[in-house]
């Protein structure tokens, strides 16, 4: 099976339609979501929409989290908050019952799912070196395990020193963000793993970035947010 991977899109309508025609090209038997949803961007109850009819799986993110429970976003950074407050202030009630009902953590196809990590993932902890990854490799049973949360992709293998998933180890892999990529590369970026050949692919794609920067700039929200999906940051 063919198995899409998206994350961290973050009210990015314009990176997530591209996202899934990309997807649909790859001829994907299946697409899963790794949670945040909305949060910073400019159209949460879209992209909710296209998630729920195009993913099989569809797992919570911080954002999601505070979207629905603003106390949760004291945490976040003055603009983080921001938005969460904004996109609070926008979600329907039935989209609020959705991200409500998603759990944390599933499988599919021999892989475990994650938004942030396997070590407690309530607590929305990062994964951004060998170090993190080897904390968190005890915490799941699988094979492999895809997380996001970073926005910057990349594959840890469990006894190191390898980026590229096969057979002969286990592998946690980072997607990356589909909405607000960070790693300095403005492209949106997803996964595709086939699990016959035990294979994963990176993708990364252009989007109309200025149009999703200009709706935020037109919604109000801090200007930052906009300006960071040209930059990839």
């Amino acid at each position: 099976m063919k198995l899409g991977i998206i994350s961290d899109i973050h009210s990015n309508l314009e990176a997530l339609t591209k996202g899934l025609e990309i997807l649909r090209e790859a001829k994907v038997d299946e697409i899963v979501c790794l949670g945040d949803i909305v949060g910073y961007g400019a159209n949460p109850n879209e992209c909710i929409d296209l998630v729920q009819q195009h993913c099989s799986v569809v797992l919570m993110g911080n954002h999601d989290q505070a979207a629905v429970d603003l106390e949760a976003a004291e945490y976040f950074t003055a603009h983080a908050r921001a938005a969460a407050h904004w996109t609070a202030g926008k979600l329907t009630q039935d989209h609020q019952a959705y991200i409500r009902s998603l759990a944390l953590t599933g499988t599919r196809e021999g892989a475990y799912l994650v938004h942030a990590s396997p070590l407690e993932p309530s607590e929305w902890r990062y994964i951004l070196s060998e170090s993190d990854a080897r904390r968190a490799f005890p915490q799941f049973t699988e094979r492999i395990c895809f997380v996001g949360h970073s926005h910057v992709p990349g594959v840890f293998a469990e006894t190191g020193g390898r980026d590229k998933v096969s057979r002969d180890d286990r592998f946690l892999v980072n997607v990356g963000s589909v909405g607000q990529p960070r790693d300095g590369d403005p492209r949106l970026s997803i996964g595709v793993f086939d699990s016959d050949r035990w294979e994963y692919r990176n993708i990364r794609a252009e989007y109309d970035a200025t149009r999703a920067r200009r709706k935020i700039l037109d919604a109000g929200l801090p200007a930052i947010l906009g300006e960071r999906l040209l930059r990839g940051m």
